[in-house]
């Protein structure tokens, strides 16, 4: 009967932690849905505005920081991940990421975090010059932009001659890819095409006013949409991992009530040939 106490137990617990992942899916399935929509509404913007800036800045001689390569000597990472663990290898790739571009790298690599789990580990290792923990208490635009003037500001005073964003993009909830975008200098990713677009528009002010216009908000929203991407991956992979927790639970949980059953019957049916052989002796 022993036996049969610990098995009940084992059914308790499994049926608990059963409630507690079907309800971390819950939560998580109506974040994803908020979250899915503003990236999705975002990414046009965001890369038409890129696309548009390139272009204007192919077309016309200028000189700007943000767009001038230097040569590398020390490079900063922005290690984009969550707070919270129980999404899968979510967070653990992205570090995975960040740490084969800080041993693969001829350069002095620094790391800016943004999020605990990827500060907790990173910083063991490697140099961790800034942790940003709070950015998804209350995601805006405005309070990311915060952290991208600091890393603008780092890259003008030469702190940093090139820049990095490392972040899981947001394909769908089943499925979010490790990506790495270079942040500064900016660099030229459009076609030959996309670049002569710019030359049948007419410019007021002129053309390179607005490209100087267009480079920090550019950058800040390429930073935003970083972020945002992260976020949605984010609950897509806990939403995922915590309805496959849930199945292995319910499955676990129905192979132990098997067990159970099986155990109590034995139980019962010596029970019975006890009985019979008591009263087959006292008969004799």
């Amino acid at each position: 009967m022993a036996n049969l106490k610990e098995i009940r137990n084992r059914i308790s617990s499994v049926s608990s932690t059963m409630q507690i992942t079907s309800a971390m899916k819950m939560v998580s399935a109506a974040k994803l849905k908020k979250a899915q929509d503003a990236i999705t509404a975002m990414r046009p913007y965001s890369d038409k505005l890129t696309q548009m800036l390139v272009g204007l800045s192919a077309s016309v001689d200028f000189e700007n920081v943000y767009l001038n390569p230097r040569k590398v000597n020390n490079k900063l990472v922005i290690c984009i991940t969550s707070n919270r663990g129980l999404c899968g290898a979510f967070n653990s790739n992205v570090i995975k990421q960040c740490s084969e571009i800080a041993q693969s790298s001829n350069e002095k690599v620094s790391f800016f975090c943004i999020g605990k789990k990827g500060a907790d580990i990173l910083s063991k290792n490697f140099n961790v010059i800034e942790k940003n923990n709070d950015i998804f208490d209350e995601l805006t635009f405005e309070n990311t932009s915060l952290i991208g003037e600091v890393l603008m500001n780092k890259f003008l005073a030469k702190e940093f001659d090139k820049i990095e964003i490392v972040y899981n993009k947001f394909k769908n909830a089943a499925t979010q890819i490790v990506t790495t975008e270079q942040f500064l200098p900016i660099v030229n990713n459009n076609s030959e095409d996309d670049q002569n677009d710019s030359a049948d528009y007419i410019f007021e002010p002129s053309q390179i006013e607005i490209i100087s216009e267009l480079i920090p908000k550019s950058l800040k929203t390429q930073l935003y949409k970083s972020v945002r991407d992260s976020y949605a991956s984010e609950h897509g992979a806990r939403m995922t991992a915590m309805h496959k927790a849930t199945d292995n639970a319910t499955e676990l949980r129905d192979q132990l009530k098997l067990t159970y059953n099986k155990a109590r019957q034995a139980s019962i049916t010596n029970e019975i040939l006890e009985i019979v052989g008591g009263a087959e002796a006292l008969n004799g």
